[in-house]
């Protein structure tokens, strides 16, 4: 039985699609749906339980003997948010009381870190589990600096020789899209929000660029599909030898201009692009380049491919968005 915390969020539901389709399960479902589209997410899913995540640790004690793994994606994952209360006691302090229980349960453990531990990217894109190197990243925000906070959290537990599970991951997802995204508002992808607009044969509007070194819309992504994430994820649960911190993206980053052109492509419409001043809100936290380092997951044994940017969005629109039903 595997457990997934937010199990109907973005990636979450797109892990357990991916998972039911490999014949893995029971699947159980942590997440809150309230009062929206998000159960949309999952209703498709074959799914042993439904758990509230203020029972979690309650249902954990229940069925330890039945659970398998746990592949915890909940998390408040809004960059723009800025109770960093909240944020701690969310994506810090579950993630530790999680990984704890897999210590002393002996059940793997794959947990959501993120790409915005890298900040400005100054630094480079290497996913080194070493406190040095974690300790020299400055996050932009406080969404960044809790992701940071728990690696750092599970690179001292590794160095102390504390219990650990017997298998465990970090990934550091990067610009992920694809279907199931769309309860996340103003936080979706690109691909969706323009979507409707290259569907209409309108004008899209991107971010002007506030570095001379690059172009409007030629700030640069590492965006990946979804599909892929979930692919690693179930390929990790299949590896049990197989654990550490990993990038999740592609390692070819490519421009807003490319990904906004490749869904004009996919609705077949003339591309039509305007540029906008970036939000002065995001404007001084605001990256230019991300591009994953892909060489510990491989070098780990993942043999998958990766989706083009344009066999990707192709993909989305055509089989998610511009079709009745857009859920997975």
């Amino acid at each position: 039985m595997y457990v997934i915390t937010g199990g109907a969020g973005f990636i979450g539901s797109n892990i357990a699609a991916t998972l039911e389709a490999k014949g893995a399960g029971p699947l159980v479902i942590v997440d809150r749906l309230r009062h929206g589209d998000k159960w949309r997410n999952i209703a498709k899913r074959h799914l042993h339980d439904i758990v509230d995540p203020d029972n979690l640790s309650e249902y954990l004690a229940a069925n330890s003997r039945e659970v398998t793994g746990i592949v915890h994606m909940g998390a408040i994952s809004a960059t723009t948010e800025t109770d960093a209360d909240l944020i701690v006691e969310t994506n810090f302090r579950l993630s530790r009381d999680l990984w704890i229980w897999c210590a002393e349960n002996n059940k793997p453990f794959i947990y959501a870190s993120s790409a915005a531990t890298y900040g400005d990217g100054d630094l480079g894109f290497e996913d080194d589990i070493a406190d040095t190197a974690l300790a020299a990243l400055r996050p932009l925000n406080p969404y960044g600096w809790s992701k940071l906070l728990f690696d750092r959290w599970v690179a001292t537990e590794l160095t102390n020789d504390q219990p650990r599970p017997p298998q465990w991951a970090g990934l550091r997802f990067f610009n992920v899209y694809g279907p199931n995204e769309y309860h996340k508002g103003r936080m979706q992808s690109v691909v969706s929000q323009i979507q409707p607009l290259a569907a209409a044969g309108d004008v899209c509007r991107l971010f002007k660029s506030h570095n001379p070194d690059y172009a409007d819309g030629g700030q640069l992504r590492d965006f990946v599909f979804v599909d892929d994430c979930a692919d690693v994820i179930a390929w990790l649960l299949e590896s049990k030898s197989v654990s550490g911190l990993f990038n999740m993206g592609t390692g070819n980053a490519r421009s807003f201009k490319d990904l906004a052109a490749a869904v004009y492509t996919a609705s077949e419409t003339e591309f039509k692009v305007e540029f906008t001043p970036t939000p002065e809100d995001i404007r001084d936290k605001y990256q230019y380049f991300t591009q994953a380092n892909m060489t510990r997951l491989r070098d780990a044994g993942y043999g998958g491919q990766f989706t083009s940017l344009e066999d990707g969005v192709a993909r989305y629109v055509r089989d998610y968005l511009a079709t009745d039903d857009p859920y997975k």
